[in-house]
């Protein structure tokens, strides 16, 4: 094989390997919404009702 052409694959894997692991770190960014009445607990990371006063 030529240098050029494994120089080339080796870049293409890489990249898409970062690609793929860039995708799945947006994952964390995933919006959460809760039925009405509830809002989001960042410390239990579930929905829980909605206190006032």
């Amino acid at each position: 094989m030529k240098p050029s052409l494994i120089l080339t694959a080796a870049a293409l894997t890489i990249a898409s390997a970062l690609a793929a692991s860039a995708h799945c770190a947006a994952h964390s960014q995933q919006t959460m919404s809760c039925a009405a009445g509830t809002v989001w607990d960042e410390q239990s990371t579930t929905c829980v009702p909605e206190t006032t006063g």
